[in-house]
């Protein structure tokens, strides 16, 4: 839980208004939007949740970099009383070829603690190379008669309550493409999810500090938009296959929506499933993942796409396809699990167990004397945390730290050490107040 360390600890925390005292939210909707070179972010509304359920602890302390981040300030004073940090469809499109010759926006949803005082928010977009490239600062007075509540409330269901919201994490599981009529079939298929998470380390051992409910949203028609059959379906978020033209990705753009639906629950990061059976899924750090629910492999999606959302885990598989790399020799990845050799000291080098590179060569050479990692058994494996070449979409200048991993194949049953610490320092940034 958010344990207090000391008696002392408490008692400071307890009489200060940035650690955790809050009792409302404030919603803040953007649209960014840009080119493949420009960018730009617009406040759009804000809006005021009751309750503040975002973390109580580490409150002006940030973990990960992510490829942007917001920051409250208190007006007067200057002092920073909150941070995150998030990643962005709208920065994903940006290394697209479809962005060299058209400019396009996207709804973007932050929630931070609303503040006792007049108080600044300032929201930074950053590039591949951590270069800011956008930010916007604007004052927020919670007296403001424009912040406007929201209201909109649909069945929902506690899956597992481990405690109070200031004590634990909530995740909200949201129903993309399931009539009224099928609400159980979804508070089921939630269950499913939620067990699958649990099912991997070290969600399972440290269960006690989550909350899970779900949240029964109807739509009109059963499933989701697939824009290459020419199917558009009616879903209260509007779903679809085929983001940024690949086929198996599945997001939907409508955050705005997305978080209207979530407004009479406690919500702190969010699984969007949805009734399908086709195979596909994605994740954004910070902001939702989303998955079908029927597929074979959707039990594995649901993690793997879990781990980019919540924990900001990289993929370690790679293609050589993209139009602009997103990795470089200039700057170290943010995310924990994959390296360029920039700062490796920062990633998982105090795990190491082999020395030097396994290059592609030297995997291609398991692979041809029978031992491909990819078929064998996995209890038996004889893995290794070493430096393994090919990550982050990238088959030369990036590594990962394992052979395989649930961040790189769906038949890979756990997530691989490094990973699973990754997680485990996550988990414990939202919940353990650091000293």
């Amino acid at each position: 839980m958010k344990r207090i360390l000391s008696t002392i600890t408490a008692l400071a925390l307890c009489a200060c208004a940035f650690a955790g005292s809050y009792d409302k939210t404030l919603r803040l909707d953007y649209i960014f939007s840009g080119t493949d070179k420009t960018a730009e972010i617009s406040l759009a509304r804000m809006h005021s949740i009751d309750g503040w359920f975002g973390r109580s602890v580490n409150m002006d302390k940030l973990l990960l970099r992510g490829n942007g981040q917001i920051r409250l300030n208190d007006k007067a004073t200057g002092k920073l009383l909150y941070v995150n940090s998030f990643s962005t469809l709208f920065q994903e499109w940006q290394n697209e070829e479809e962005a060299t010759r058209v400019r396009k926006s996207f709804e973007n949803v932050f929630l931070v603690p609303m503040p006792d005082a007049p108080a600044t928010v300032t929201v930074e977009l950053t590039d591949n190379y951590n270069k800011v490239v956008a930010s916007i600062t604007h004052d927020v007075d919670p007296a403001d008669i424009l912040i406007s509540p929201v209201e909109e409330a649909y069945p929902s269901r506690y899956l597992l309550k481990s405690g109070a919201s200031e004590d634990c994490i909530d995740i909200a599981f949201v129903a993309e493409g399931y009539r009224a009529e099928e609400a159980e079939l979804f508070f089921s298929e939630a269950k499913m999810a939620m067990e699958s998470i649990l099912s991997h380390e070290p969600f399972k051992s440290m269960k006690d500090r989550f909350n899970f409910v779900a949240v029964a949203a109807p739509s009109l028609e059963s499933g989701t938009s697939v824009p290459h059959d020419h199917a558009w379906k009616n879903t209260v978020l509007g779903s679809h296959y085929d983001t940024f033209y690949m086929e198996r990705y599945l997001t939907t753009l409508n955050l705005f929506k997305l978080h209207d639906v979530l407004s009479s629950v406690p919500y702190e990061h969010i699984i969007i499933l949805c009734n399908t059976e086709t195979y596909g899924g994605g994740g954004v750090f910070n902001s939702y993942m989303l998955s079908s629910t029927r597929n074979s492999l959707s039990k594995p999606v649901i993690v793997h796409e879990f781990g980019h959302s919540f924990a900001g885990l990289a993929d370690e598989y790679f293609y050589d396809d993209e139009f602009v790399q997103t990795y470089n020799n200039v700057v170290e990845p943010w995310e924990p699990n994959i390296t360029t050799l920039v700062d490796f000291d920062s990633k998982w080098k105090d795990m190491m167990e082999i020395d030097g590179i396994v290059t592609k060569a030297d995997q291609a050479a398991e692979r041809a004397a029978g031992r491909d990692t990819r078929k064998m058994d996995y209890t038996k494996a004889d893995f290794k945390v070493g430096l393994y070449e090919g990550a982050g979409y990238m088959s030369e200048g990036a590594y990962r730290p394992y052979p395989e991993c649930r961040m790189k194949i769906n038949e890979y049953p756990v997530f691989c050490p490094v990973c699973e610490r990754a997680i485990r320092t996550i988990i414990d940034y939202y919940t353990v107040e650091d000293r």
